[in-house]
């Protein structure tokens, strides 16, 4: 497995701290700014607004800072100097990082992620350097078992199968439909990305999540323990990091060797 669902499952489990909602809450109101900035104040005309709010949404935000978000997008002044910039970058034992950041302060963001880097046994690249290697995608993800969204309806959960979603998208062209643990994955195109969400909505199959994320073509296998918990505390470090809207990597990590790390 690449460090891209690697990494997605061990934030998932630790969910750990009030501080770390916190850091996730900046990010998911920065990313509501700049869409509502960019594309106007109406989720039904700004998908990105619509993925952003869903997103956000499932990450707990509150709607009144939901609204306040959009609201300050829209008004224009608190995103006018914010700047969408990626970094790319090895970490110890040579894997790939591709880093994507909105920041009001390019220097600042620079020197911070520049110093992760060197105090975990990386260093910050130049542009392209590895960007070749994480290929855009979007990605939906499904439930295997669907709850009604009445928790007092008599309704029974909804079982969803591999094959019944395989059979929904392939007039969407996906990319790719996989299992993975208790969730079903559609891969798109970034191009057939919002007509395969509504594709499925239309059919009522609306996906857990739905995003734009990036893939690695490869995998670098870190074995030894010391360079795979220099890699984790960079991945950590980054993710913490206000600016940073995203971070990818490509390390392969074996799951006994993960466990056994404490960071």
């Amino acid at each position: 497995m690449s460090g891209h669902s690697k990494w997605a499952n061990i934030k998932h489990k630790k969910a750990k701290a009030d501080a770390a909602r916190g850091v996730n809450f900046a990010k998911f109101s920065r990313e509501i700014i700049i869409a509502a900035k960019m594309g106007g104040a109406d989720p039904a005309g700004n998908f990105r607004l619509r993925t952003a709010i869903d997103k956000a949404k499932a990450g707990g935000l509150p709607n009144d800072t939901i609204k306040r978000a959009i609201e300050k997008g829209a008004g224009g002044s608190a995103a006018d100097n914010y700047e969408e910039l990626t970094y790319e970058g090895y970490g110890a034992g040579g894997v790939a990082i591709f880093i994507e950041a909105a920041t009001d302060n390019k220097n600042r963001t620079a020197g911070d992620i520049r110093s992760f880097f060197t105090k975990f046994g990386g260093n910050l690249g130049a542009d392209g350097c590895v960007g070749w290697i994480f290929e855009p995608v979007g990605m939906l993800s499904f439930d295997k078992v669907i709850e009604p969204d009445d928790k007092k309806s008599k309704e029974k959960p909804r079982e969803i199968t591999l094959d019944e979603i395989l059979e929904a998208s392939l007039e969407f062209e996906p990319k790719d439909v996989y299992e993975e643990e208790e969730e079903i994955k559609v891969t798109t195109s970034v191009e057939n990305f919002q007509s395969t969400v509504e594709g499925f909505e239309k059919i009522g199959l609306k996906p857990k999540t739905a995003e734009l994320t990036r893939i690695p073509s490869n995998s670098s296998e870190v074995t030894d323990p010391e360079i795979a918990k220099k890699v984790l505390l960079l991945m950590e470090k980054l993710e913490e990091h206000d600016d940073v809207q995203s971070v990818y990597s490509n390390f392969d990590i074996d799951e006994d060797l993960m466990n056994s790390i404490n960071i």
